[in-house]
């Protein structure tokens, strides 16, 4: 499926290098009431969504090309309800936090955050292509600061060269695939010079929501300039998996970056079992590897998004042993207050009795395994 240029924007006249320039997409972005309003037949709750947005909320801003792939008619639809404001956004429930993953509590360095002994994340920038309404880091996207300079993140760099143990660097924001070629090449380079970081995540939902960005110079850039660089993405739901999309993903893996996804799980968008099938079969057609089906942060004013977390476990049941083990991921929870990933799903080992563990197939048959002796 290719995306469609939207009416409204009277795409179809314009030449197809505005269309496929990524610079242009990031211009003509939708921001406010009005942008939406020409797109879409707005229900009253998004309306206030995105009047609450403009005056205090998480910013709007989607791209052409991913406001176009939303069904215009239909508030249901599973990339509107990843990108539209809804009034919804107001209301707290038990459990919201402003900073679940408690970044700020984590912060080693300007910009700089260790939850792990062997790892840190750098915050690059606080722009995005798409302000999804379930970012985590809500607090803090889109605030105006833009990409941080080399300067402003020097004491981040000297912070992980005066720690060794730091063997891997995740690179996020914001997105730092919509910082200039330049910026971001000049950021993998620093990184690639402190000699104990074995390798470099760069976390983008480019590929999903700006695949325009990922051009073959970008690529050739991002290698050059770290080669043990991995790309970590979003894809949510198989509407996602456009042409252009898929187009994006084969220049990264073409130019030997490994592309893996984390697919957040999200009420009414992929939170049945043929949804979650269709997008993780389609994400290994694509070369990108499932890698977790996240559970949602407790951000605040998420709470329509959030799915019980036993929804997860029945569906991870449900795909266990329906696809192929390279195209099912972990079930994560990012346990809130930022103490670390949790692996869940559902418990296939029944009892264990004298060196006798019986376990349960997906099938539901019950199998005996039995322990070596002990020498």
């Amino acid at each position: 499926m290719r995306a469609l240029p939207l009416d409204f924007r009277e795409a179809s006249r314009l030449e197809e290098s505005n269309w496929s320039d990524w610079r242009w997409q990031a211009r003509h972005a939708a921001t406010n009431l009005q942008a939406l309003d020409k797109a879409l037949t707005l229900t009253d709750a998004e309306r206030v969504g995105a009047t609450r947005a403009m005056a205090a909320g998480l910013p709007i801003s989607i791209t052409p090309y991913y406001l176009a792939l939303c069904d215009p008619a239909n508030p249901d639809c599973p990339v509107r309800l990843q990108c539209i404001p809804r009034a919804e956004e107001a209301i707290a429930v038990e459990g919201d936090l402003r900073d679940p993953l408690g970044e700020e509590a984590h912060e080693v360095a300007p910009h700089l955050i260790q939850r792990y002994p062997d790892r840190v994340l750098l915050l690059a920038t606080d722009r995005c292509g798409v302000y999804c309404r379930f970012c985590t880091r809500s607090r803090l996207v889109g605030d105006g600061g833009g990409a941080r300079s080399m300067a402003v993140l020097e004491p981040a760099f000297a912070w992980i060269e005066a720690h060794p143990e730091i063997r891997d660097v995740i690179v996020s924001g914001g997105d730092p695939c919509i910082m200039s070629t330049d910026r971001l090449a000049r950021l993998l380079r620093r990184i690639g010079a402190i000699d104990h970081v074995d390798y470099v995540r760069l976390a983008t939902r480019a590929p999903v929501t700006l695949p325009q960005r990922i051009t073959e110079e970008l690529c050739s850039a991002i290698r050059e300039s770290h080669e043990a660089t991995w790309i970590m993405t979003h894809f949510n739901h198989p509407k996602e998996l456009t042409d252009e999309a898929r187009t994006a993903c084969a220049r990264l893996a073409d130019a030997g970056l490994p592309v893996m996804n984390q697919t957040v799980l999200l009420r009414g968008v992929n939170d049945d079992a043929n949804t979650l099938e269709a997008l993780f079969r389609g994400l290994v057609r694509s070369r990108v590897r499932p890698y977790y089906l996240l559970q949602m942060d407790p951000v605040g004013g998420t709470g329509h998004l959030r799915t019980p977390l036993r929804r997860g476990v029945e569906l991870m049941a449900a795909l266990q042993g329906r696809v192929s083990g390279i195209a099912l991921p972990k079930l994560i929870v990012d346990t809130p207050g930022g103490l670390g990933k949790v692996p869940v799903g559902p418990n296939y080992l029944v009892s264990e009795d004298r060196g006798v563990t019986v376990l349960e197939t997906f099938r539901g048959d019950l199998v005996e395994y039995y322990d070596p002796p002990e020498l």
